[in-house]
């Protein structure tokens, strides 16, 4: 962590000179090849623009050269992110190591296998290879988010807290999966198996959906989904359950946003996956 952000670190050898692979890295026409936006450099200003096909809108912000040492160090802010590459020389080529300083941890679960890609078609290019990019992400997202926790609640004073990213989904379709097309009454998706909802107390689409929910027939607290999305940053969602508390509640929210996130995705999970909830209870009830 840098200041409280993420830091992603990888490497990659190459059979090249450290000058080959300083030209893939630096030069636009070279970066065009392996990296995720098109880019110009004016001075010490760096412009990005994504491809047509990219889930985002065209323009992809600013940046600014911070470091530029040939053939060695090549560092960039783009937008609120600082990457940096270094090229090592070795016997039988050199070693890359590129850094990634991200502003947010949840969006870790897709950054690391969107700059794996990323790397790996660098090589590719550096080889003189064909590279064939994956077609299916969500099952590389999901390793991730689960294996550095970003898909853990926590269970505060208050009651259960989760936030999870959901990429570049638009908050409209999100909203349109979790109401689907109803807030006369809690949509179905809005709440897990094991809570009984009550009325909904706001609706204001696309980004807050509160319910009461009930325990024999009384209100007990609210369930509030929150969606928000940041240019260049992505969509993410936050769900609390007031005065919830204890592992089977964060098990049962847990598996819920696991099949929410899925769906936002294209990838709609049933049934219930009641295996997966008891597995989630006795993890946290052991912690």
């Amino acid at each position: 962590m840098i200041e409280g952000k993420p830091v992603l670190r990888f490497e990659r050898r190459l059979r090249h000179s450290p000058e080959k692979v300083w030209r893939v890295v630096t030069e636009p026409a070279e970066m065009k090849h392996w990296f995720p936006a098109e880019v110009t450099i004016d001075g010490r200003t760096l412009h990005f623009t994504f491809p047509d096909a990219a889930p985002v809108d065209a323009n992809g912000g600013e940046g600014e050269l911070l470091e530029s040492d040939p053939p060695k160090v090549f560092a960039f802010r783009w937008a609120n992110d600082v990457l940096r590459f270094e090229i090592l020389p070795q016997d039988d080529g050199c070693l890359l190591v590129f850094t990634a300083v991200v502003t947010s941890k949840l969006s870790v679960g897709r950054d690391v296998p969107g700059w794996i890609t990323c790397l790996d078609a660098l090589v590719a290019h550096a080889d003189g290879t064909e590279f064939t990019p994956p077609t299916e992400w969500l099952s590389r997202i999901e390793h991730y988010i689960a294996k550095f926790g970003l898909d853990e609640g926590t269970d505060a004073a208050d009651g259960i807290h989760f936030a999870r990213d959901l990429v570049w989904t638009p908050l409209d379709d999100v909203w349109s999966l979790l109401t689907e097309g109803t807030t006369a009454t809690v949509p179905p998706r809005a709440a897990h198996p094991g809570i009984t909802p009550g009325r909904i107390t706001r609706a204001e689409a696309p980004h807050l959906l509160e319910y009461e929910w009930l325990q024999d027939g009384t209100p007990q607290g609210v369930v509030r989904w929150e969606f928000q999305h940041e240019h260049l940053q992505g969509t993410t969602a936050t769900l609390f359950h007031k005065n919830a508390h204890g592992p089977e509640a964060l098990a049962a929210w847990h598996v819920h946003m696991e099949l929410f996130f899925a769906a936002t995705q294209g990838d709609i999970r049933c049934p219930w996956p009641t295996a997966r909830e008891e597995e989630l209870t006795k993890r946290y009830a052991s912690r």
